[in-house]
């Protein structure tokens, strides 16, 4: 695994879209048409981004729902291996 931390996807969205486009969290929750407490966690890490939401996010900003999926994937996939190491490192290659 990658040894720097992958970002959230909520870290993202926050510092690559919403603040550039000067979109609050109010706006941002009122454009996708969910509750300000969704975008919330979703910038603060405590909710990951679904498969609607990356829709959603993707029509909204002009993006692809798999750069979406893929930025959680990622996340997800690194936090685990983070928490996990010593478990999966337990496992030895055959092939």
């Amino acid at each position: 695994m990658k040894n720097r931390p992958y970002t959230h996807p909520g870290i993202i969205l926050k510092e690559e879209f919403a603040v550039p486009l000067k979109i609050t969290q109010a706006k941002l929750a009122e454009l996708l048409n969910v509750g300000i407490k969704t975008i919330n966690e979703i910038y603060n890490e405590k909710r990951g981004i679904t498969p609607l939401m990356a829709l959603k996010l993707a029509n909204l900003f002009g993006t692809t729902p798999e750069f979406w999926m893929n930025l959680q994937s990622n996340y997800d996939l690194y936090k685990t291996y983070e928490k996990e190491k010593q478990e999966i490192e337990k496992v030895k290659k055959i092939a």
